[in-house]
């Protein structure tokens, strides 16, 4: 498969391409706070994690957003269904129950976000395989995917013109952690082997910020597929995994003291992810 180079702007890519968030674990590492609410939803700051993951999005113009829910989904819907009138100052009077808004609104109301129940129990490729018909509806031969537990400060633009100047069906976003995940061998820009959460770890690492073509979709069997084990290897192995090098800020939310370090990195005006 061949696609040609290009370069595209902000412009270019706003409100064409969706955003797929994974949202659906149990975070069972996290289970001091995941006991009441789902991973996405723990705050940094004076919002959950999952929306200074989708404010670094809208920054680049990118506002379609899949969440791909399971445990405690009904949490997250419940925030962004009320996310308007939190957000707003309004008037409300009782008698007849009309709301009457008294501002101009707040920054995210381009946002489309479709709230999509992958099931409690499905693994991470699966959730992304639910997605297939909203992705094709979008129009976009290509989709973005994350999680919903990190945040980073990559530059989506420059993401986004590394996958099309390549050519190859994914892009991995490879990071520099200081913690225990999987592993990646990288050749000529390109993924030779991938090998998740080995017991040792020094180097690269899976960091998320997928770019993938709507092809990888048909790699995964169904629900009980981890997209981390068999498309990711096979895509390693067909030559079709590309990795884009972000020396920059990365951090996950896995433990209660990563949380505590986001905390901290964002009341000491320390969040290198906040871009907006």
């Amino acid at each position: 498969m061949v696609i040609q180079s290009v370069s595209l702007t902000v412009k270019d890519y706003k409100s064409k391409i969706p955003v797929a968030i994974l949202c659906g674990g149990k975070g069972t590492r996290l289970r001091e706070e995941t006991e009441f609410r789902p991973k996405p939803m723990i705050a940094i700051g004076n919002r959950p994690i999952i929306w200074h993951i989708m404010k670094t999005y809208a920054q680049y113009g990118l506002t379609d957003f899949m969440l791909c829910l399971g445990y405690k989904g009904e949490i997250i819907r419940d925030y962004f269904f009320s996310y308007d009138w939190n957000q707003s100052d309004v008037l409300l009077e009782l008698g007849n129950k009309k709301v009457t808004k008294l501002d101009s609104g707040h920054g995210e109301e381009d946002w489309r976000i479709w709230l999509v129940d992958t099931g409690q129990e499905t693994m991470t490729g699966g959730r992304l395989k639910r997605l297939t018909p909203y992705i094709e509806r979008s129009g976009s031969d290509i989709f973005l995917a994350t999680y919903g537990d990190g945040v980073c400060d990559v530059n989506i633009a420059d993401l986004l013109d590394f996958h099309y100047s390549h050519g190859k069906l994914a892009t991995m976003t490879a990071v520099r952690p200081s913690s225990r995940f999987g592993e990646l061998v990288i050749e000529d820009n390109l993924v030779s082997q991938f090998q998740e959460k080995p017991q040792t770890s020094e180097g690269w690492i899976n960091g998320g910020y997928f770019v993938l073509n709507r092809k990888v979709l048909d790699l995964i069997e169904g629900d009980a597929t981890v997209f981390e084990a068999q498309p990711l290897k096979t895509l390693a192995a067909l030559g079709e995994l590309a990795v884009y090098k972000h020396d920059g800020f990365w951090q996950c939310m896995d433990t209660y003291r990563e949380m505590e370090v986001l905390n901290h990195l964002y009341d000491t005006g320390q969040a290198r992810w906040k871009i907006w």
